[in-house]
């Protein structure tokens, strides 16, 4: 099979250009160059923002089976590079996102759910959203829907992560003494090891699929408890996990998903939407998630080799709690009544 990649040199871009290498893949990369391509690739050099920047890839000889792009800006992009190369590659993989489902999407929900309004396949930069969809719409508008497939994903995880998560969780165990453990310990996660996204996009492209795929695992495959005590084990046991109450620290005015990544709270819109959708099609079709505990030994292998500081994508949010309010938390719930719970 040969493989081209726009993109390729970071997290989940990285992870398929692994995985397709490890297949015995024929691998073609066209980045920006502004981080060094996975050795065994063949590299082209272009900007897709700036004029002429898809002559590298234009000139360039060869088809490919498959292409696969992570885009997250404006579709325009998406819509002139799909377009140059639909005659040229047998399908287009374009990783998406479960943020394309109007908001808030609901419990259970498919790949047939309500999307996002005004996304356009020739708009500028708007928002991830609509810029996400926007780009389906320009992979679909040129390859067609049979030979498009549309990754929807949600929370990804992994080694060479540059959202900031699960770095920042491994970063705070390491630190050692209480953490506030955002409860319940049972609560149900949904989420995917980069490495298992990768390997569905390959099988997907070999199996010659199309259409729109919700990917990620599947609901409950790991809870806050096992991710949390995977990480304190894996970073040498000097965290001490405070379970702690959602009410307590919603009161504390801290915020779910940015403040304490990955956990939002059981029972509302915002849990049913990122962590309770419906992913039987994507796991009918070869979908495997390997335990947490996997996903965050390697994760903290590959960030212990940073020295600790994993890269972060300047379109993104800081990820993390502040030391003070976490004390000032922590000792809020210490207190008879509070609601925290060591464990």
């Amino acid at each position: 099979m040969r493989l081209l990649m726009l993109g390729g040199t970071e997290f989940a871009g990285r992870a398929v250009v692994e995985a397709a290498l490890g297949r015995g893949w024929e691998v073609t990369v066209f980045h920006r160059g502004r981080h060094a391509a996975v050795p065994g690739v063949r590299s082209l050099l272009g900007d897709r923002t700036a004029d002429g920047g898809l002559a590298a890839l234009d000139e360039a000889d060869g088809t490919w089976d498959v292409v696969v792009d992570t885009w997250s800006a404006a579709p325009w992009a998406v819509r002139d590079t799909a377009r140059l190369l639909r005659d040229r590659a047998d399908r287009y993989v374009y990783v998406s996102s479960r943020s394309v489902y109007e908001w808030p999407a609901p419990a259970g929900a498919t790949e047939e759910a309500p999307l996002v309004a005004d996304a356009r396949a020739d708009a500028g930069h708007t928002d991830y959203a609509r810029d996400k969809r926007g780009g389906e719409l320009a992979v679909v508008d040129a390859f067609g829907a049979d030979r498009s497939v549309l990754v929807r994903a949600g929370l990804i995880l992994g080694p060479y992560e540059n959202v900031g998560r699960l770095p920042w969780w491994l970063n705070r165990m390491a630190r050692g003494g209480p953490v506030l453990a955002p409860g319940p310990r049972d609560l149900p996660l949904q989420y995917v090891d980069v490495r298992d996204l990768a390997e569905w996009i390959l099988g997907a492209a070999e199996q010659g699929i199309g259409g729109p795929y919700n990917l990620t695992g599947p609901q409950g495959h790991e809870t806050m408890g096992t991710l949390l005590e995977a990480c304190a084990e894996v970073t040498g046991g000097a965290a001490e996990l405070r379970w702690t109450e959602p009410e307590a620290i919603l009161r504390a005015g801290i915020e779910p998903w940015t403040q304490l990544p990955v956990w939002v709270p059981p029972g509302g819109e915002m849990h049913d939407a990122l962590h309770a959708s419906d992913v039987s099609r994507a796991l009918a079709t070869g979908l495997r998630c390997r335990p947490v505990t996997e996903t965050v030994a390697d994760t903290w292998r590959w960030l212990q080799g940073l020295g600790g500081t994993a890269p972060q994508r300047q379109d993104r949010t800081a990820k993390g709690l502040d030391p003070e309010t976490e004390a000032k938390v922590l000792a809020e719930t210490r207190e008879p009544g509070g609601g925290g719970e060591k464990v």
